[in-house]
Order: structure tokens, then sequence, then C-alpha cells
């Protein structure tokens, strides 16, 4: 106990405080709008900001808990980590429920909020696909090295689909994979190709993987003619829409804003809390989010080119990569620019298992910034990973 006491210290010491800052920031504010977009509710506001409240509680320790660990723990375990994320997708199968068309929550009584597997194999692929990367450092283009880096990029991505149906997360994976095999510097010969690929193999995602719901979601924004009324596939983003710009500059203020408190938006305390915000805090309140949001991902990016070791360097950018991708979805599905598939705005919306993934996932960048590189003694008995041929999951 002891022990554990004072590696706590330690991470409090040595850990990113000023990401922590941020996110605790962001999670304050967050409370706020929730606070606001939960008052028409039979529960009222403060069942959902006392959630929140425990979620970024548990949050900040699990960032906490997973800064005091070194980064080279993860790669050393990575089957691990592989079948640890099959495990946890496997249990939606007899505990999942299912909302809004999609089997992505596991409800356990005992919980006071229900657990999202995927948003936890968010964290787990970050490290996995680091590790992969890290392993085939000296050859990092080769067929066999993108290979292997796709293959557990499309484990996970066909899992979490095939069980859950929700194209949302699954996404993330595939974004997480493009920011960090980018900015890792596989050549850019396979991403052309793998664009191409996407391109001749369009037609059979379109007809055979996707849902009806989701192609009317997607060919909407391209052609709005195919509801001209906004009573289709649009309806939730325009009503977002004229929140979003009902607010004008400065907003119609905190729980004054008309549709807000009646409650006229779907989903206003998740995914469209954007739109909240614009309503009642006008273009500056949502301009507001978007710096915090920023400074946290640039935080992430700071951290990561800051150390010298390829992991650690990696699993920064996964963690920016992520972050990104779910601000401009939840964003984007806000203003009619991107689909609407369902992910929160990350420290915004409201969600405990997001929260605490959320903060889990930037706990391994504050780790990262305690402990930038290998110690000389740590590399003497842990060397860096090198690729020596053959496969290894």
């Amino acid at each position: 106990m002891r022990s554990f006491v004072k590696r706590m210290t330690e991470a409090f010491r040595k850990g990113d405080l000023v990401l922590l800052l941020l996110c605790v920031v962001a999670t304050a504010f967050g409370c706020l709008i929730i606070a606001s977009a939960t008052t028409y509710t039979d529960y009222g506001s403060l069942r959902y900001v006392g959630i929140q409240l425990i979620a970024a509680l548990a949050g900040i320790f699990c960032y906490l808990l997973i800064s005091s660990i070194d980064t080279d723990f993860f790669p050393e375990h990575r089957r691990g980590l592989v079948l640890f994320n099959i495990f946890l997708l496997a249990l939606l199968i007899p505990f999942g429920v299912t909302r809004n068309g999609n089997r992505s929550w596991l409800d356990f009584p005992f919980l006071p909020f229900n657990i999202q597997p995927a948003e936890i194999c968010k964290i787990t692929f970050i490290l996995i696909l680091a590790s992969v990367m890290a392993s085939h450092q000296n050859n990092l283009s080769s067929p066999i090295s993108v290979g292997h880096m796709v293959g557990h990029l499309l484990l996970l991505f066909v899992v979490n689909y095939l069980i859950s149906r929700d194209m949302g997360v699954s996404l993330i994976f595939a974004f997480i994979f493009v920011g960090m095999t980018l900015s890792g510097g596989v050549s850019m010969f396979w991403f052309i190709s793998a664009a191409g690929a996407a391109v001749l193999a369009f037609p059979i995602l379109w007809n055979v993987v996707l849902q009806e719901h989701q192609k009317e979601r997607i060919a909407v924004l391209f052609d709005p003619s195919l509801d001209p009324y906004g009573t289709g596939a649009m309806y939730h983003s325009i009503r977002a829409m004229r929140s979003l710009t009902g607010g004008g500059l400065i907003g119609q203020g905190l729980f004054n804003g008309n549709r807000t408190q009646a409650g006229a938006l779907f989903a206003q305390h998740t995914d469209y809390i954007f739109a909240v915000i614009g309503e009642e805090m006008g273009f500056i309140g949502c301009v507001a989010v978007l710096v915090l949001m920023a400074a946290i991902v640039i935080r992430c990016v700071w951290v990561g080119i800051r150390s010298r070791d390829f992991l650690r360097r990696l699993v920064c950018f996964g963690a920016a990569s992520a972050l990104i991708f779910q601000v401009f979805i939840n964003v984007g599905m806000c203003i009619g620019v991107a689909p609407v598939i369902g992910l929160t705005l990350p420290f915004i919306s409201y969600g405990g298992s997001s929260t605490i993934t959320l903060y889990a996932m930037l706990g391994l960048v504050s780790g990262v910034y305690a402990r930038p590189e290998p110690t000389s003694q740590e590399r003497y008995i842990r060397p860096p990973l090198q690729y020596h041929g053959g496969y290894d999951l």
C-alpha cells in the first residue's frame, strides 16, 4: 500500500499537470453545460452532473495511475492486450444493450453509468499499434510491416463492427491508425494505394456493409435534395444548426436557451451538446471550447515531439489523433458537414465511460511526459524493440 501511494505521489509530481489542468477545466465547463442541457428532464440536472463528477474523479485517478506506469510495460504484454480487446468486445454478445441501433454498451446494475468497451479498446489499440510499429521501426514501410499493422486494425475494426454495428467508434480506430502511421513515417505509397483500394471497394462497402440509415446520413451531405424538408436524415442536424446559430455572438445565456430549455434537441447533453453551447453561450462560447480542445491536442503533440523514443512519441500522436477525430465529427454533426455517427465531444459531453477513458488515454501522454525516454539502465535490461523477421502478434 505504501508503495502504491508513493507511485501515485510521484506520478502527480512528475506527470503532466498542465495537461491534467486542461482536462479538468474542460470537464468543469462540460458539467456546467450538462446542467443547463438536462434541467428539463424528469431527474433534473443534479443526477447527470453528479455522475459526471464521479466519473471525472475516477478519471483523474486513472490518469495518475497510468502516469505512474512505465510506457515500456505495455508493449511487453501486447498479446494480452489483443486478447483483452477481443474478450471485452465479446461481452457485448450476452450483456450488451442496444441504443439507436448500436449494441455498444454494457449495462451493469452496480454501476451508475454504462460501459462502452470500444472506448477502452481505443486506449489499448494505441498501445498495440505503437508496439507493432516500434517492432518494425527499422523497416516500417515493408509489406510485412504494413501487413502486420493493418492486420491489427482490421481485427479490431471488424470485431467491433460485427458485434456492435457502431460505425462511428469503429472509424476512430481507423483514424488513430492513419494518424499514427502517417506521423510514424510509413511511406505515402501505402496511403495512396489504400485510397485507391477504397475507391474500388466503395460499391461493395456501400451495398453490403453499410445499413440503410447510414447510407442516408452520408448521401444527404452531398445531395440535400434527398431530404428537402429536413424531416429525414437531416432532421436532428438542422435543429442543431438552428440552435447553434440562434445564440448569435454571446448567446441567449446559460439556462436560457429557447430550444435547450424545452428539450427540443436530440441527445442535447451528449451528441449535440455543441449546439447547446452555441445557443446559450454564442459564437464566443463555441470558439472557447474549440480553443480548449486544440490546447489539449497541441499539448499531446508537444509531449510526443519532446520524447526522442519512437514508441512513446507514437503513443502521444495516437491520443492526439483520437481527440482530433472525435472533435471534428461531433462539431461536424452539429453544422451539417459530417454524418451523424454518435460521437461525443471530449470532456464536454455527458458520459461516465467516455470521461474515464479519456482521462486514462491522456494518462499515457502524462506517463511519456514523466519518462520521455527509457533510462540507460532500462535500455540495458530491456533494449528497444526491433524487428528481426517473422510475424509476432
